[in-house]
């Protein structure tokens, strides 16, 4: 590249060059810009690795170190002979005017849909590269006052599968929560879903996660789409109180073939859970929950909520059962990290706790919970046993009425 021509930090809009001449070195035009090749990284940004150049009716490949100007409209080649053979796309290349412009990207800053109108293609010094998206609708007249934004802002849903299986290694959409990733995915079309969870795949424990954050119908949609390994690989990684849920919204001949295909004890916790009406504290309990004898000094209490892998909202309590594991006490963390560290459980809990029958319905469970500013309220049978918990998520997720989940999700234009 001709450094004498193109100084660092020249910077030019993709939406200017397109459809411009390609010249060679005597200003001779030899063809037409009809796209530009981008080759993604896991870091920094994505390198123009070459042009797609119309040529007396077919699309060839042109290499990068053949550009000596890209200038605004015009590119200038430092050769007049070109390989005519036709373009292919290799993993990992985004071809920019194809997938990109105009295309939908997810803004992993605002976790949501956004349309691409245009792209900043800057030199660094040593080669051409992306590094900003127009996402702004243009002003009238193809007027633009607004700023371009960063391209390692966004995440492109590119439709290229082997590009989507290498994207997906890069792990940009770590940066969202499940539930926001989940929003999204609810908001896009059926190709950008596909090209989504493409990139979810390659990590098991966030698709997993994601799902579970899907509303119900769209959970039901993907899951029915795969087979039973595929759900039971997902749904081990859920708890066991959500596959319950998303079992039973499986067809009824498949219901079965999927819970044989569970490890045998999460499928043990879903059948028990299964028992249990579906609008019952019991069945909105889940039978992840920290339990100690009373003797447990505070200190060991704690280290036993550091140590547990269980989901957070299940650890704001602590409940004390004795060796029929029956409920006889519940201690707050916050009580725990206050109290002497030597001091058993027996003599800081709460021994007469706040607690629901398994056939209480889910109005009785949200009024009780509200009425105690509870983050979590234990669930006891008959006999007194603890049989489960039920967090402030789960009791929010049966009281908030459908209409409002779709208040704040939007479709991008």
């Amino acid at each position: 590249m001709n450094d004498a021509v193109t100084t660092a930090d020249t910077t030019v809009m993709l939406s200017r060059l397109l459809r411009g001449p390609i010249r060679d070195g005597h200003g001779t035009q030899i063809g037409a810009l009809a796209d530009l090749i981008v080759r993604l990284g896991p870091e920094g940004y994505p390198a123009v690795t070459g042009l797609v150049a119309r040529v007396g009716g077919r699309s060839v490949f042109v290499p990068a170190e053949s550009i000596t100007e890209l200038g605004d409209g015009s590119i200038t080649l430092g050769t007049a002979r070109l390989d005519l053979r036709p373009f292919e796309r290799r993993p990992g290349e985004v071809l920019l005017k194809e997938a990109v412009l105009g295309h939908r990207l997810v803004d992993v800053e605002h976790a949501r849909l956004v349309r691409a109108y245009d792209i900043a293609i800057r030199y660094d010094g040593q080669g051409w590269v992306a590094t900003g998206v127009d996402v702004s609708a243009p002003l009238w007249r193809g007027r633009r006052d607004h700023p371009v934004r960063d391209w390692k802002s966004f995440d492109a849903l590119i439709g290229h599968a082997p590009s989507a299986a290498l994207r997906s290694r890069f792990r940009r959409l770590d940066g969202l929560r499940a539930a926001e990733i989940a929003d999204v995915i609810e908001s896009a079309t059926q190709s950008e879903r596909a090209d989504l969870f493409e990139h979810l795949h390659g990590d098991p424990e966030l698709e997993a996660d994601v799902i579970e954050e899907l509303d119900d119908d769209e959970q039901a949609r993907v899951l029915r789409s795969r087979d039973t390994a595929e759900i039971a690989a997902v749904l081990s990684r859920m708890h066991a109180d959500d596959v319950v849920d998303a079992i039973l919204d499986l067809p009824q001949d498949r219901r079965t073939d999927v819970l044989d295909a569970l490890p045998a004890p999460q499928r043990e916790d879903v059948l028990r859970l299964m028992r249990y009406q579906h609008r019952s504290a019991g069945g909105m309990m889940g039978v992840e929950y920290l339990a100690v004898p009373p003797d447990t000094t505070a200190r060991d209490a704690v280290e036993a909520v550091r140590d547990a892998s269980m989901q957070d909202q299940a650890l704001t309590t602590v409940h004390v059962v004795d060796a029929e594991n029956r409920l006889i006490g519940a201690v707050g963390l916050i009580e725990l990290l206050r109290a002497d560290p030597q001091a058993p459980v027996s003599e800081i809990a709460e021994t007469e706790p706040v607690a629901v029958a398994p056939s209480d319905d889910a109005v009785a469970v949200v009024n009780t919970m509200a009425d105690f500013n509870l983050l979590s309220v234990p669930v006891v049978a008959d006999d007194g046993e603890l049989v489960g918990i039920i967090t402030v998520d789960d009791a929010l997720e049966e009281s908030i009425p459908d209409d409002w989940r779709e208040r704040g999700r939007t479709r991008a234009p």
